[in-house]
């Protein structure tokens, strides 16, 4: 991503609430016949220090991806939309994009059969806790490990990441304001991540 002072987001704790709230990863792997990209939900390992994310991939997609030989990029993208220039001040034209994004890098640890089993297992709870009428492996063990037996389960402590909350920080209060008013008629989600940002501090959060 381009190097923007203004819009860096350096905080780990900011970078696994991005990942929390956004799970749907683009995986993109430098393979030895060229880049592969695939899209996978994500979730976050809570128990780990460092950023870590658990996945799977549905077969042969590790096999296209080389999975586990080399450094991937997993990019998360959180809130994003077009600002128009008509909601900026007099005599500024050019509009923007505002987004969270972050790009992190690691190397894939494959899992072992019952581990992805307990991975698949752990990622189903998590989106189906919250739903009427939600469902879990358990309830049909045979049937489900052996579905299971068709995807590579794996963990991917982040190394490294290059992260950006650019949230109009550049702009005034006022001008922030207003974006923030028409942002938050059809994108209110992106109008709360601008909320949280405190213009001038590099993208530090309130």
């Amino acid at each position: 991503m381009r190097y923007t002072p203004h819009y860096l987001m350096t905080d780990p704790e900011e970078v696994k609430r991005l990942v929390r709230d956004n799970p749907w990863a683009t995986f993109v792997s430098p393979t030895s016949t060229g880049l592969v990209a695939s899209h996978y939900p994500v979730l976050l390992d809570e128990d780990a220090e460092q950023i870590t994310i658990l996945s799977h991939f549905g077969r042969p997609d590790d096999t296209l991806h080389e999975l586990g030989r080399h450094e991937v990029l997993v990019i998360i993208q959180g809130p994003h939309d077009y600002i128009s220039s008509s909601w900026y001040g007099p005599g500024d034209i050019v509009p923007t994009w505002n987004h969270l994004t972050a790009h992190l890098y690691g190397t894939p640890e494959l899992l072992g059969d019952e581990e992805n089993y307990a991975m698949l297992s752990r990622l189903t709870d998590h989106f189906e806790a919250h739903r009427d009428g939600g469902h879990s492996l358990a309830e049909d063990p045979e049937g489900t490990r052996r579905l299971a037996k068709g995807t590579v389960g794996l963990r991917l402590r982040v190394d490294r990441f290059d992260a950006r909350s650019k949230l109009s920080q550049n702009k005034t209060a006022d001008v922030r304001d207003n974006i923030a008013a028409h942002v938050a008629l059809h994108n209110p989600a992106l109008a709360a991540e601008m909320a949280r940002v405190q213009p001038g501090t590099d993208g530090a959060t309130a």
